[in-house]
């Protein structure tokens, strides 16, 4: 471990509390939503269209991919609540994870699950966006 690891200040426990029972509450709601989404898959249900219309299979199509963004991006969501969750536990919540520097905290109040500090998310976007990098 560095030194910047060593000495980053951890949020007491008892600020933390509220956070975990948020975050759980929505992992929750969330778990539900992703469920209730798959009910919503034209491609999941045993009733699909007979008809082979090319506007049914269109909108058969539709549906799933919306269905299916959707669930993606919930998915994306429970990973990061889990995340942040260990990090709450293992005492590394608000430390950024690249640099080691404490998270701003109104960054941490838009975004509870953010994982880097603005400096180190604006480096790794502009990475993101050169071209040969994906």
């Amino acid at each position: 471990m560095d030194k910047s690891t060593k000495s980053a200040p951890r949020f007491p426990g008892n600020l933390l509390r509220p956070l975990v029972d948020y975050l759980k509450r929505e992992e929750v709601r969330l778990i539900k939503t992703k469920k209730s989404l798959k009910k919503e898959d034209p491609y999941a249900s045993m009733s699909r269209e007979d008809d082979n219309s090319v506007d049914a299979d269109v909108a058969e199509q539709v549906d799933h991919e919306r269905v299916s963004a959707v669930r993606t991006e919930l998915t994306k969501s429970l990973i990061n609540i889990r995340k942040t969750l260990t990090r709450i536990k293992i005492g590394r919540y608000g430390t950024c994870e690249r640099c080691h520097r404490m998270i701003d905290t109104d960054r941490l109040a838009i975004e509870p699950t953010a994982e880097h500090c603005l400096s180190c998310r604006k480096e790794i976007e502009s990475q993101a966006r050169k071209p040969g990098k994906r």
